[in-house]
């Protein structure tokens, strides 16, 4: 029989870490000047992370929060199954909401948590 407490601190710390990082991104966002949608938006194909609006441009941003580059960066994570995935979210997102954006751009906030200090945050830009 598996210890259900050792099963799920480690998913709970990673939960943890994930919305973290989901809100250092939000807050990085506003102040870059989107305005934010939706955040954890799910369907039958998966999650978007947080969905904004820059501009006339419709914006589905991937998080990817890590504590160290012992295992890459975080935008490293973000693989290219994952970038169609998104792609299919995005449009899956669109025709959900009825919006008809003059354009829809995926972009990845990379998230770093040091152990002491500010997180940093890369913002990739049209990364598909």
């Amino acid at each position: 029989m598996v210890d259900q407490s050792q099963t799920s601190a480690p998913r709970r710390r990673n939960q943890e870490l994930g919305r973290y990082g989901e809100d250092v991104a939000t807050r990085y966002l506003v102040a870059q000047g989107l305005a934010i949608l939706e955040r954890n938006w799910r369907c039958s194909l998966g999650e978007l992370d947080i969905v904004a609006r820059e501009g006339d441009a419709l914006v589905v941003c991937e998080v990817k929060t890590r504590t160290s580059r012992a295992y890459g960066t975080p935008a490293e994570a973000v693989t290219v199954s994952k970038r169609s995935r998104l792609r299919r979210l995005a449009v899956r997102w669109v025709q959900e909401h009825d919006v008809h954006p003059a354009e829809i751009r995926i972009d990845v906030l990379a998230v770093l948590r040091p152990a002491s200090g500010p997180a940093h945050v890369e913002h990739l830009r049209g990364v598909v």
